[in-house]
Parts: structure tokens; C-alpha cells; sequence
């Protein structure tokens, strides 16, 4: 017979469970502590299963009779219906674990760390989590919605940081599409707020363009009195084009003093290729007295606290200051604004050739050689001529800067 919501409300436990049917493979179980448990029992191949359904009267009568409807549709399609919830359980309990943190710590670990980021890329990373977590970083990862990632960012943009809310949008866009492609999540919520932020302004680094006020900049250099490593890397610095990064990331294993080249690894590089430098007669000088003074094992360029660690990224900027050069004056990047104009102006190198030595625009990643590509004979030889004419503004000599020939 049936059972009645007035039947169910009736129903009193005893000393051991029992079941009371309804129709259908439905029935309710009665437990000694008085709750009313709705089960579905149905067989799939000959063996008999079943389902839990929920209590009641959480679960009214008509809402398990519905679900048991649905149950017998999924039977009647090959489905199993237990094994169905058995997923979506452990799949909820799975998801609500993965929070944005945890998978943006993951993505940083598996994709940056183990992949050979440059570790100030990776430094940046743990940045930007740091500035989306308050706000959405325990949050699981599949329940995110865009106006959730936009209230951070519109925070930042309010302090005046553009650069910063665009960057850590692009972060967590890269955090999502990883939690795409490990079952985390089903979409990426930045894409929705694409146009949402203040376009920041394009910045320029401040650099020296006047030969006379180069000239001046390399005697201030070479008069610098603070730490021995750090006038080091001013004096090459300005001969070598790399950004700063790359810079003081350079590692002895990568500098071959006889054949005068610097081949920085992929991983190193901000467009993830692999790049050589040829070294001028100048260069090889300074790095084989630095190499005298500290050896030839691990940073060209170590920090003055630990010799395992690189100097820090504020630390020629910050002798630049200490020089009495304000930050509208010269950086340390702007040193390859002024190489890459004053050689364009001198007329005597193959524009392409510049670039290739700036590392710009370098799409070839199946050559798979550091230093055999195209134009490295001419890097080569723009490389000397570069430090010769720096030499030549630094004693105040004549300054040069007009098209002739190139031997």
C-alpha cells in the first residue's frame, strides 16, 4: 500500500531499524533514533543496489517519488544511478578543496618553478597572488564569478596602480585557464572583465641620449665607491644591451671568456628563448677581474649578503641615486634605449642586427643555437665597436657619431 505524508508522520522507531514500502523500489527506513531515511532499491545485471535519497521531511513524499522516477529513467538508460551521486560527491568535495590559492600555488610550483621561470618572474607571481587572495583566495576555484576578481583589481586601479590591477588580471586569467585544463574549473571569469580596467599609460625608461652626458655617466661609474660587485655590473652594464634581469641572473657556466660569448638560457630570457651576447675585448677584461677576486662558481653577480643569491633588482638603480642621478635620468634598462639609439644613429649596423642583439622580435626557436644566427658576425663585430666608442666618450675624447666605413 502506498504510503501518506499522514502514515509517515506515524511511523515510530524500535530497538532495530526497519522499512516501510511505498511503490516501486521507494521505501523509507525507520532508524532506532527515530530519523526517516527515503532508499530506492533497483538491479542493475542481477545485482540489487541502492540509492539514498535524503530524510524526512527534508525530502517530501512527492520529491522522492520524483526522485525515484528519475533514478528508474537513469536505470532504463544502462545508468547507475548510485554510483552517479557516489561521483558527484567525491567530484564537490574534491572542488571545494581546490581553492583559487591553492591551485594559483600549484600553477606557480608546476608551470613557473618546474619549467625554469626566471625567478624574478616567478617573485612577481607570488605577488600578484598576494594581492587577488585576500579577496578571492578561498574561494573554490569553480565557484569564482567575474565581479568577484574585478573588486581587487578596481581596488588597486583606486590607489593609482594600473600596471599592477592589469597584471594581475592577466595572473589570475592564467591561474583559471590552468584550472581549466586540470578539471578545477570550467572557464576563465577574466575573460569577461576584458575592457573593465584603466588602459595604463605606456612607460618609458629614462635614459642618457646625449654623447657628452653618456660620457659623463661612464667617469661617474668608474668613480663609483660602493660595493666592488656592484660597480662591476655598472661598468658592463652599459656594453651588453640585456635588461637588468638577465643582468643579475648571469651565472659563470654560461660566459665563455676564450670564444667571448654569454649565452643566456631560455628560461631567463623575457620571451622564454635562448640568447647569446658576444663580448667585447673591454667586457671579457672586467669579467676576468671580477672572476680574480670571486672565483668562477655560480653568480657573476652575487648579493653582498649571500653568495647564492643574485644582487638585487633595485641594486644598480639604487647606485644610480647614490651617483647623484635621479630616476628621470638614468636606469639601468634605459642603458638599452641609449645602445640601441646610438647605434641606429651611427648608420653602420644592420637595424636587424640591433634588434637581434636587444633580443627583439627573435622568432626562430628552430635554430636551437645560441650564437650561429643570423647576423652574429656583425653582432659581433657592432659589440666592439660599441665599448671602443665608449671608451672614447668616457676619457672625453672626440665624440663620433656619423656613418663610415665598417671594418
Amino acid at each position: 500500500m502506498p504510503l501518506t505524508d499522514t502514515r509517515l508522520r506515524t511511523l515510530k522507531p524500535k530497538d532495530k531499524p526497519y522499512k516501510v514500502t511505498d511503490e516501486r523500489g521507494l521505501y523509507v527506513e525507520v532508524t532506532p533514533t527515530g530519523s526517516k531515511l527515503w532508499r530506492f532499491r533497483y538491479r542493475i545485471g542481477g545485482a540489487q543496489k541502492k540509492l539514498c535519497i535524503g530524510s524526512y521531511p527534508d525530502i517530501s513524499l512527492k520529491q522522492a517519488r520524483d526522485a525515484a522516477y528519475e533514478a528508474r529513467r537513469a536505470v532504463a538508460s544502462g545508468g547507475d544511478p548510485a554510483f552517479e551521486k557516489r561521483k558527484r560527491k567525491i567530484r564537490a568535495e574534491f572542488l571545494s578543496a581546490q581553492t583559487f590559492e591553492a591551485v594559483a600555488r600549484e600553477y606557480i610550483e608546476q608551470m613557473m618553478v618546474q619549467n625554469g621561470r626566471a625567478d624574478g618572474t616567478i617573485v612577481k607571481a607570488n605577488y600578484f597572488l598576494d594581492k587577488l587572495a585576500p579577496a578571492i583566495g578561498n574561494r573554490p576555484i569553480h565557484e569564482i564569478e567575474p565581479f568577484e576578481v574585478l573588486a581587487p583589481l578596481k581596488r588597486l586601479e583606486a590607489t593609482g596602480k594600473h600596471e599592477t590591477a592589469k597584471k594581475c588580471r592577466s595572473f589570475a586569467g592564467r591561474v583559471f585557464r590552468y584550472g581549466v585544463a586540470t578539471t578545477r574549473c570550467k572557464s576563465d571569469p577574466t575573460s569577461m572583465l576584458r575592457g573593465a580596467l584603466v588602459t595604463p599609460r605606456a612607460t618609458h625608461y629614462a635614459a642618457i641620449l646625449e654623447p657628452t652626458e653618456l660620457g659623463g655617466l661612464l667617469r661617474a661609474i668608474d668613480d663609483f665607491t660602493g660595493y666592488m660587485v656592484t660597480k662591476f655590473a655598472l661598468q658592463i652594464a652599459p656594453h651588453v644591451f640585456v635588461r637588468p634581469g638577465e643582468l643579475r641572473h648571469a651565472e659563470w657556466h654560461e660566459i665563455d671568456l676564450v670564444d667571448g660569448v654569454w649565452k643566456i638560457p631560455a628560461g631567463k630570457m623575457k620571451a622564454r628563448r635562448a640568447h647569446a651576447v658576444p663580448l667585447s675585448k673591454q667586457v671579457r677584461g672586467y669579467l676576468t677581474d671580477l672572476a680574480e677576486m670571486l672565483g668562477r662558481e655560480g653568480y657573476v653577480f652575487p648579493s653582498a649578503r649571500s653568495s647564492k643569491r643574485p644582487m638585487s633588482e633595485n641594486t644598480l638603480n639604487a647606485a644610480f641615486r647614490r651617483m647623484g642621478y635621479s630616476k628621470e635620468e638614468v636606469t639601468a634598462h634605459g642603458l638599452r634605449a641609449t645602445a640601441s639609439t646610438f647605434l641606429n644613429e651611427s648608420g653602420l649596423w644592420n637595424p636587424d642586427a640591433i634588434e637581434r642583439a636587444l633580443a627583439h622580435g627573435d622568432s626562430n626557436v628552430v635554430r636551437g643555437i645560441y650564437h650561429r644566427g643570423k647576423h652574429w658576425e656583425e653582432r659581433v663585430r657592432m659589440a666592439q665597436w660599441w665599448s671602443d666608442y665608449l671608451d672614447e666618450l668616457r676619457t672625453g675624447g672626440k665624440v663620433i657619431m656619423g656613418k663610415f666605413a665598417n671594418g
